[in-house]
C-alpha cells in the first residue's frame, strides 16, 4: 500500500513537473490556448488598441456605448447585439457625418435626398444633427423606437432592426450577427 502512494506521488510530481517546464514553451506554438484578453463596455478607454473579429479602437468604443445605453434602457444582450448589428452594417461601427447620399446619391422612396448621419445613419426625423451624432443619444433613440414593437425578440434579429431602419433589405444586417455577437461577449467578458 505505501509502496503504491509513493508511486502514485511521483508520478504526480513527474506530470507537474513536465507541465511547469511545458507551459511556456505552450504559448510559443499554441497560441489559441492564451486566455482571450478580457473587456468591459463600462471602461472604453481601454479598448483603443483591442481587436475583436477585426473591430478594433474606435469601432469598439461606440459598440461600448451602444452596449451601455442599451443596457441603461433596459435592453439585455439580444437588444445589445440588435444595435451593434444595426450600426456595424449603417456605419461600420463609425460616427460618420455623412451618409448614403454623399455616397452613392441614393434617396429616400419619395425621391428626397437622404439626411443620414452618424452611428445608425438616421435622418432629420429622428432628432437634431447633434443628437444623430452623439453615440448614446443615437443609441436612445434607436433603442426608444425598437421598443415600440412588442414582438421584436421574437423576430429574426435583421427583420426587427429592418422595422426601425426602414431599409430596403430585411435580411441586410443578417451578416453582421456573428461578429456583433463577438463583440458583445468580449466586452462584457470582463465586467
Amino acid at each position: 500500500m505505501l509502496r503504491r502512494i509513493g508511486v502514485s506521488a511521483a508520478v504526480v510530481a513527474v506530470v507537474a513537473g513536465v507541465a511547469v517546464l511545458a507551459a511556456p514553451g505552450l504559448a510559443s506554438w499554441a497560441p489559441e490556448l492564451m486566455a482571450a484578453p478580457t473587456y468591459c463596455a463600462a471602461d472604453p478607454a481601454e479598448l483603443a488598441d483591442a481587436d475583436i473579429e477585426g473591430w478594433g479602437g474606435e469601432q469598439l468604443q461606440n459598440a461600448a456605448a451602444i452596449m451601455t445605453t442599451a443596457s441603461a434602457l433596459g435592453f439585455g444582450r439580444d437588444g445589445q447585439i440588435l444595435g451593434v448589428m444595426t450600426a456595424m452594417g449603417e456605419s461600420s461601427l463609425r460616427n460618420i457625418d455623412y451618409g448614403d447620399w454623399e455616397t452613392t446619391g441614393f434617396t429616400n422612396p419619395d425621391g428626397s435626398r437622404t439626411t443620414s448621419i452618424g452611428l445608425f445613419q438616421q435622418q432629420d426625423w429622428w432628432g437634431s444633427v447633434e443628437e444623430r451624432m452623439d453615440p448614446a443619444t443615437a443609441a436612445t433613440l434607436f433603442y426608444r423606437k425598437l421598443s415600440t414593437l412588442p414582438d421584436w425578440p421574437q423576430l429574426p434579429p435583421s427583420h426587427a432592426i429592418h422595422r426601425v431602419q426602414v431599409n430596403t433589405d430585411a435580411d441586410y444586417y443578417s451578416r453582421y450577427q456573428d461578429d456583433a455577437a463577438a463583440v458583445v461577449d468580449a466586452l462584457t467578458s470582463g465586467c
